[in-house]
């Protein structure tokens, strides 16, 4: 039950962002050029449905582990990590602030490799679990550094 707990929790800071950017996001896809590799509009959701379920298992499985400092500081890196992740979607579609997207995006990147090495402290498979959100990241990269110079 936990682990739906933390899938479900996880997933919920995904909608809200999307929701909330929506808008935004259509704008988005209408009016500003886009990279080579960048994968048409319907990919996103489904990607980050996925990598949002992967993260609150991985959280739910470092929870439900016993307490240590690596469990303490991998679930604070969690949460730090995913309210990052909550306001990149803001920089980049609301604002369209592509450079400043792309630095919080290197943050978040180095964020989540450090929420990766307290997590296979604690339970591998947790870890192992946000190499798929980790690789995204760097795709990501790639996509919001192009359309930065593009744009």
């Amino acid at each position: 039950m936990k682990y739906l707990l933390g899938i479900i929790f996880t997933e919920i800071v995904g909608i809200i962002s999307a929701l909330m950017t929506r808008g935004d996001v259509q704008t988005y896809t209408a009016e500003i050029a886009k990279p080579f590799l960048s994968p048409p509009p319907a990919v996103f959701p489904v990607a980050w449905t996925l990598l949002y379920a992967l993260m609150g298992w991985g959280a739910a499985a470092v929870y439900l582990s016993p307490k240590s400092g690596a469990r303490t500081k991998g679930l604070y890196l969690f949460m730090f990590q995913l309210a990052f992740n909550f306001c990149w979607s803001f920089i980049f579609f609301s604002f369209r602030a592509f450079g400043i997207a792309f630095a919080w995006l290197a943050v978040l990147l180095v964020l989540v490799a450090l929420m990766f090495a307290e997590f296979r402290k604690v339970h591998r498979l947790a870890a192992y679990m946000q190499i798929p959100y980790l690789l995204w990241l760097v795709f990501a990269g790639y996509l919001n550094l192009s359309v930065w110079l593009l744009n």
